[in-house]
């Protein structure tokens, strides 16, 4: 008998609790917990045929429960509240181990607080403490005894391909990861609230599919007609006619204005409809564009309030949402998905339960990968084993989208994949929507004043830089010289609700025909829908003068082609990571070479970037990654290798979609709204006094959070204009609100004067 809890201890007990007492008043019985997760994740696996693996882990996963220690630590917690504090999960994995599902096991070690590396575990299992291995034994002991069912089966069948290949072991481990995070969050939250297990039944995709073709036709008919509807119509029938076509990867290569998003949407939910697939993936690289294609794809399949489309970013304020969008996003329990490439690939190469609970969706569906181009070169090689992974073993089809298609067949995980091309001749569309002329002019050189004179004489005309410091050059040339009311900036330095104040400024300007003139940095180039006569653009990388070259003549309506003027004005800064991709720009393209949107300079483009960024060498960080997958060393990829010496995360060799050497700064003097500007400095004080900060604070506080680089630091006087409210200014993680000056027309004002620092 144990004193304090009352808790007897015997084989013949049968009453073993996996959890306390919920909304019913009663504990959750082990038994059911194990065969609840087991069954749970063995549906989720069965689109990639890892159910029988997934089962065994769910039945082994809380093994270590059956301890008597831990029995009366749950009954100690109830009572006094707190947490049990005895491991678990390490006799689960030795049993996993045992019955042959090495390295899965480690599935089973992390479903709490994540995927560690085989190494560690097995040296963690060898070096248990005699205590330890006696309370494991306990528990083993009491499981055949009380629940004999959990061992009555033999050894796991492993499939071939994951035997033979580390890499689809380790992507295998992380769906199983997943789809064991998920049944056993899922069959927990049910016993506490008393509920069914939340999960969603399949969606009817033929039912989707029409649906989608009708709200389409009738979106098309109440919206102003284009010169270049005819070809936007050829493309998505090319689409839908390629939907018919088996799983695997496509290739959606067609110029900005070819009507990419609702063609893409369509090939999606009619090749779902045909193959049986689990749920279209829309993954973009930027939130601009995210927020702006969810909207589409909402008043098309989101109709008399059916819940199909769960948009899931940064930018999305779900507390405040439905509740079905809030339980959805925790793990993609949704039909049709609107995320960012970010959230996707830092979840699909996390090891965290909170991020992975999603990843098993990937098996089995189709994910559309728009603005390929954007991808991170050094993060290439990882990405693009991991797509051509899922779509050979694990049943996903995958469409890259995009005006600028890389080569990415050059690289060795794309190497000799097969790929269907869904426009059989791009070179002849290319053609078809050729809606703009390119002017260069490189040689000689202009100023940035001259460029911003140039393009006020135009009436309407965008300049795009590579520099906020550019864009302010130009900007504070036309406050100067042009009328304000006509005069725009986007930035980096504005937060994302000022950007949309001016994008929605910009657009009724411009469809009202006046003059409209808006200098942006790259920001803009990625399908934000604007459409301009004239478009200059500063020197950049290939790509980026393509996509630039699409907020010229968008529509086709001007009766002539519009204008691309590519200038290198001698006083226009450049990123650093721009410097090799400039210097090849300027060997495949320019005035007697080629136009950006040449498709045989593209390719010879693309395949020169990733031979001078040496992507397929060894000391590469796409290399070292896939070396730490190989050994399934999780944190090594998620985290960064740890130095031998003092054990910390090397971070810059870690798989980061965003290299992060910016700092988040609230910017309250942006909103103009007395009781909205009252909220931020409730929610900012809030996370002030807070020992842990509630995720729907920040997330209220999303849209008027910028960044600034990190090197801003060393400008004199910023960082006290920088007051902290999570952390440190200039800390990693952490979150300050700027109190220096906050111009009204571009933002943060990193000048400040000597009365700013008098307190």
């Amino acid at each position: 008998m144990t004193e304090d809890t009352g808790y007897r201890c015997d084989a013949k007990r049968s009453t073993l609790w996996a959890h306390s007492s919920g909304e019913a008043g009663h504990r959750h019985l082990l038994a059911d917990h194990l065969h609840g997760t087991a069954e749970l994740a063995a549906r989720f696996a069965k689109p990639f045929g890892g159910e029988a693996i997934a089962h065994r882990l769910g039945l082994f996963h809380d093994a270590g429960k059956a301890s008597c220690a831990w029995q009366a630590g749950l009954l100690r917690a109830e009572a006094a509240g707190g947490r049990v504090g005895i491991d678990h999960k390490l006799l689960g994995a030795q049993l996993g181990i045992d019955c042959g599902l090495r390295p899965f096991a480690l599935a089973i070690d992390g479903h709490h607080g994540g995927l560690s590396a085989w190494r560690d575990l097995r040296g963690r299992l060898d070096g248990l403490d005699p205590a330890s291995r006696e309370r494991n034994r306990e528990a083993e002991h009491l499981l055949r005894s009380v629940l004999p069912e959990l061992f009555s089966a033999g050894p796991v069948e492993i499939p071939d391909a994951w035997r033979a290949d580390e890499l689809v072991a380790e992507m295998a481990l992380r769906l199983l990861f997943s789809t064991l995070c998920d049944a056993d969050f899922l069959d927990t939250a049910a016993h506490f609230a008393a509920a069914p297990v939340a999960v969603r039944p399949d969606a009817d995709f033929a039912a989707l599919s029409v649906l989608f073709e009708h709200e389409r036709k009738k979106l098309l008919e109440h919206r102003p007609a284009a010169a270049i509807d005819s070809v936007r119509e050829e493309v998505y029938r090319e689409c839908i006619a390629a939907a018919a076509d088996r799983p695997g990867i496509y290739r959606l290569a067609a110029p900005t204005g070819a009507g990419k998003t609702l063609a893409s949407a369509g090939f999606a939910l009619h090749h779902a409809a045909t193959h049986g697939a689990g749920r279209v993936i829309v993954a973009v690289p930027f939130l601009t564009i995210t927020e702006q294609n969810a909207a589409v794809y909402r008043s098309l399949l989101d109709v008399a309030g059916a819940e199909i489309v769960l948009e899931h970013h940064s930018g999305v304020d779900l507390d405040s949402g439905q509740r079905w969008q809030r339980l959805a996003a925790e793990n993609w329990d949704a039909p049709f998905v609107v995320t960012t490439t970010v959230r996707l690939f830092e979840a699909l190469f996390g090891r965290k339960p909170a991020a992975m609970r999603r990843v098993h969706r990937l098996a089995g569906a189709v994910i559309i990968l728009d603005e390929v181009q954007a991808l991170p070169h050094r993060l290439l090689v990882p990405i693009l084993d991991a797509l051509r992974t899922l779509v050979e073993h694990f049943g996903t089809t995958v469409l890259l989208t995009s005006a600028t298609q890389p080569d990415f067949w050059h690289l060795s995980p794309f190497r000799d994949l097969p790929a269907v091309d869904i426009i059989p001749k791009p070179a002849k569309l290319v053609a078809q929507l050729r809606r703009v002329v390119f002017d260069w002019r490189i040689d000689p050189s202009p100023t940035l004043t001259q460029v911003a004179d140039e393009a006020a004489e135009c009436g309407q005309a965008l300049v795009v830089v590579n520099t906020t410091a550019d864009a302010a050059t130009v900007f504070n040339r036309w406050r100067e010289t042009v009328s304000s009311a006509a005069v725009w900036q986007l930035s980096t330095r504005m937060c994302p609700d000022h950007r949309r104040r001016v994008l929605a400024a910009v657009h009724a300007s411009l469809g009202a025909g006046e003059p409209t003139l808006l200098v942006s940095t790259q920001l803009i180039e990625a399908g934000v829908d604007v459409d301009f006569p004239v478009v200059y653009r500063t020197l950049a990388p290939a790509d980026s003068l393509l996509q630039a070259a699409g907020r010229a003549n968008r529509e086709g309506n001007l009766g002539r082609p519009g204008r691309v003027v590519i200038v290198d004005p001698q006083d226009a800064g450049m990123p650093p990571p721009y410097n090799t991709l400039v210097n090849l720009t300027r060997t495949h393209f320019g005035p007697g070479r080629a136009d950006p949107d040449d498709l045989d300079a593209l390719r010879n483009y693309y395949r020169s970037v990733y031979g001078s960024l040496n992507l397929e060498g060894r000391g590469h960080l796409g290399q070292q990654i896939q070396f730490h997958r190989r050994g399934f060393d999780f944190p090594a990829v998620t985290d960064g290798p740890r130095d031998p010496i003092t054990q910390i995360p090397d971070r810059t060799q870690a798989f980061r979609m965003i290299e992060d050497d910016s700092i988040a700064v609230v910017t309250p003097q942006a909103v103009a709204d007395p009781t909205t500007r009252e909220n931020i400095d409730r929610l900012m004080q809030a996370l002030r006094e807070g020992t842990r900060p509630e995720r729907s604070w920040l997330r209220q506080l999303q849209p008027y959070v910028t960044t600034v680089h990190r090197s801003v630091l060393r400008q004199p006087g910023v960082i006290a204009l920088l007051r902290p409210v999570i952390g440190e200014p200039g800390g990693r993680g952490g979150l300050a609100e700027w109190v220096g000056s906050y111009d009204p027309d571009v933002g943060i004002d990193l000048d400040p004067r000597p009365e700013e620092f008098i307190l």
